[in-house]
């Protein structure tokens, strides 16, 4: 067989050759022997994955359940307080961006808290983070709410702003009210906001399947096209969205939420439209909110390294601006539209409206995606700085039943969030000791202090939701230095920001994805491509273009293609090759051929002497070189194409008397050359370890003295 066979990476070439380069020394190279077939190696798999031993169920229970071993070896004295103190802290701040995030999603704000508390206490299950924070997620919310708006106009609800007011025990009960359909009275399972929360769920449900099963077929690698820049422009695309869709509520407008393609542009026009019908009320509502939020924002992060926790600045706008909307009577004396009420305790659990799985099924591919992708990605950042080991499989299946388990409880889709784990890992925690202690306080809220909360302006929250967006609206600063830094990278944010904004978030997501993977492909397909020189006193070649003062061996032309050679860049290849050499061999042999039939021409009418010796002369031009060593190094693979191509190059070179020798191939390299039959007997087309053994090897051969000529 050809690939059992002896590679020959040799710096010599036939017997004629070693006695005027004796100093060359054969090189052998023997392929390791594959030791088990296809077949033993899946038979040995398959029994290594069937077994069942004691100690295999023991490491599979405590694999799935990462609490059990983590939590006997929990030292009280050492995690216990740093795990209180940062999950009251998040607690505390989660309470109002839950109620805010409810109302970004499109749902009451009951069904935040449930999220916030199912989500918390789950990842301290599953999760393999000591430090992230699993729970609302602004732009998930924004995905969720727009599915809702959809399923809930297409169930035939209207979308006019003034959510319905649920009176007590209304979240838990059908209501009889008038189907839209054709105005008769009609005894519906639940209205408006109770058939929003059950197309939340799920979707959620179907999402947390999603995660799951990438988790079981292990299926992460999806992760990988999401690059930083892809997943940093769309979440800042998407956040130009969301404080789209916040503004109606800043402004007391009462506007129709748009989605779909164009949906910024569509409410900004409402938002234009209406704007003579402003509340001054939340108006001056939301300006005083503004400068309360963002300059004690800003003093946390400028003493985080000073404050031992964060000012919970948030909850004190919300516990002010309640008292103040209720002891004024803002809704009643100027229209302030409120949040109405929360109410207390749990709902009875309830399963998925299986019907809406079609309708919600293509939707909860991209939510899906993200949230696992910001889970898994935040999960690394944080175990690689505090020297610990993730999985990053199990970190799915952790996300994936944040999802699956709660939309039973009537939540909505999670993932990680960067500001609240930031909080936590700056407030002392350890482990998600801190994620059960945070449940606790929404706990809390739930059972005792949620009604409290009827008055809270929706103004309010709609600046809580904004404030929580400066980090992503931030990006901007850095685009100067991301553009010094990859030029590429910067174009990729850009355009996915764009889509992400001006389409919508899933068309923004997967246009992001196909242009980074066309910008991967471009750069492949028109690649560097330089001619080298060599160092002196050195056998180091390096780009011609890239430094001075290095030389070329007199004849021997060194050229460096840096891509993988495949059918997408092979014409590439070929025409940046005969660019730098300066030779074109199919040109050559075409000039050849016709001064050769000029010359039989001219000599059969008897043209006289001086032309036909001008015709002789340029048929014997010199071409200025007779070796092309081509560094193989940047060339990951080869295809079929690819092989090709090499096959031509060398026959066209050699027709006109110009060696083509390869230099640096990887195994794979060599391994399909040596499949595509590259190398035929007694060609001397040898390949080289280095560019400076095929260098030395051709001004052997060619009984040169290897003088050099600078450059």
């Amino acid at each position: 067989m050809a690939e059992t066979n002896n590679v020959r990476a040799v710096t010599e070439g036939a017997e004629g050759d070693d006695a005027k380069c004796s100093f060359h020394h054969r090189m052998f190279l023997e392929p390791q022997e594959k030791k088990r077939s296809m077949k033993a190696l899946v038979v040995k798999q398959v029994q290594k994955t069937c077994s069942c031993t004691p100690a295999k169920v023991k490491d599979c229970v405590f694999g799935f359940f990462p609490i059990l071993e983590w939590l006997p070896k929990y030292k009280v004295s050492e995690y216990l307080l740093g795990d209180v103190m940062s999950g009251v802290i998040v607690g505390v701040l989660l309470v109002p961006q839950s109620i805010a995030y409810s109302l970004l999603a499109g749902l009451e704000p009951i069904y935040g808290l449930y999220t916030s508390f199912f989500a918390c206490m789950i990842y301290c299950i599953f999760g393999t983070s000591h430090h992230n924070s699993v729970g609302i997620f602004g732009v998930i919310c924004l995905m969720v709410g727009q599915v809702v708006d959809r399923e809930v106009e297409r169930a035939g609800y209207d979308l006019e702003p003034a959510v319905l007011s649920i009176l007590p025990g209304t979240a838990a009960q059908g209501n009889t009210t008038l189907s839209p359909g054709n105005g008769t009275s009609q005894e519906l399972l639940c209205d408006k906001s109770c058939h929003a929360i059950t197309v939340a769920a799920t979707m959620t449900f179907i999402a947390g399947v999603y995660q799951v099963a990438m988790g079981f077929f292990q299926v992460g690698f999806v992760s990988v096209y999401l690059s930083d820049s892809l997943l940093s422009g769309f979440v800042t695309g998407a956040s130009f969205t969301v404080v789209t869709s916040q503004v109606k509520y800043l402004l007391g407008l009462e506007i129709p939420r748009s989605g779909g393609i164009g949906s910024i542009i569509v409410t900004w026009i409402n938002i234009f439209k209406n704007i003579h019908k402003t509340n001054i009320c939340d108006l001056i509502t939301s300006f005083l909110c503004f400068l309360v939020l963002i300059p004690t924002k800003e003093l946390n992060e400028h003493f985080k390294s000073k404050l031992k926790a964060p000012i919970p600045v948030e909850l004190f706008v919300v516990v002010a601006a309640t008292l103040a909307s209720h002891f004024g009577k803002l809704k009643e004396t100027y229209g302030s539209s409120i949040a109405g009420h929360i109410p207390t305790g749990f709902l009875p659990p309830r399963p998925p409206d299986w019907t809406l799985i079609p309708n919600v099924a293509l939707d909860a591919i991209p939510i899906a995606i993200i949230g696992f992708a910001i889970t898994v990605s935040l999960s690394e950042m944080f175990a690689k700085k505090h020297g610990y080991t993730v999985r990053a499989n199990q970190e799915m299946y952790a996300i994936g039943f944040c999802n699956i388990i709660p939309s039973f409880f009537h939540c909505f889709t999670t993932s990680a969030a960067l500001a609240k784990t930031l909080v936590k890992e700056s407030t002392g925690c350890r482990t998600q000791i801190s994620g059960l202690v945070t449940s606790l306080v929404i706990l809390l809220v739930l059972l005792v202090i949620a009604p409290l909360f009827y008055s809270l302006q929706k103004c309010v929250l709609a600046v809580i939701t904004i404030v929580n967006l400066r980090g992503a609206l931030r990006k901007f600063k850095d685009l100067p230095k991301m553009w010094h830094l990859s030029k590429v990278d910067t174009v990729i944010w850009g355009v996915t920001m764009a889509a992400t904004a001006l389409i919508s978030t899933e068309i923004g997501l997967l246009v992001g994805v196909c242009f980074s993977m066309l910008c991967v492909i471009f750069r492949t397909q028109r690649p560097e491509a330089p001619l080298l020189g060599w160092v002196a006193e050195s056998e180091t070649y390096e780009s011609l273009s890239a430094y001075k003062n290095l030389q070329t061996k007199p004849g021997i032309v060194v050229f460096r293609f840096e891509a993988p050679l495949y059918y997408i860049n092979k014409e590439c290849f070929k025409s940046t090759l005969y660019k730098q050499t300066g030779v074109n061999p199919v040109w050559v042999k075409a000039a050849k051929k016709k001064a050769a039939k000029r010359m039989l021409r001219e000599k059969e009418v008897g043209s006289g002497d001086n032309q036909t010796s001008i015709s002789m002369d340029f048929v014997s031009e010199p071409l200025g070189f007779h070796t092309i060593v081509i560094d193989c190094c940047a060339v990951q693979f080869l295809d079929t194409a690819g092989i090709r191509t090499l096959k031509e190059v060398c026959k066209d070179y050699e027709e006109i008397d110009v060696h083509v020798l390869l230099a640096q191939c990887n195994p794979s390299v060599r391994s399909s050359l040596i499949r595509g039959e590259f190398f035929k007997e007694g060609e001397d087309h040898l390949l080289f370890h280095s560019v400076h053994q095929a260098v030395d090897f051709a001004l052997g051969t060619q009984g040169h003295s290897g003088t050099s000529t600078s450059k």
